[in-house]
């Protein structure tokens, strides 16, 4: 199963590095753009927890790090009001787009 990365900036500047057990934050983040932090923590909630799914679906068992990653990201979303503004800066791989 691919696994992945994502980077966040968050509003105060700082940059927070994420790892995805699936390309399927592809389907919910992408690249360059921005979002509310409110927005970024559903968004990344959701598609961690699909790749988790993913894991238990392949090992039978669910990835605790796709828990943690969101721990994390929640953690850090708290620092800050739900309509600030992050960005996702980088996602290793990208996606080829046609």
């Amino acid at each position: 199963m691919p696994e992945m990365t994502f980077d966040i900036r968050w509003p105060d500047g700082s940059i927070q590095s994420c790892y995805s057990p699936s390309l399927v934050m592809h389907d919910f983040l992408t690249s360059g753009q921005r979002y509310t932090v409110g927005d970024l923590v559903d968004r990344a909630g959701a598609a961690l927890e699909q790749a988790s799914d993913r894991v238990r679906a392949k090992y039978g068992f669910a990835c605790t790090s796709a828990a943690a990653t969101n721990d994390q990201i929640m953690k850090s979303a708290s620092r800050f009001a739900p309509d600030a503004e992050v960005t996702i800066i980088a996602m290793q791989p990208s996606l080829e787009r046609s």
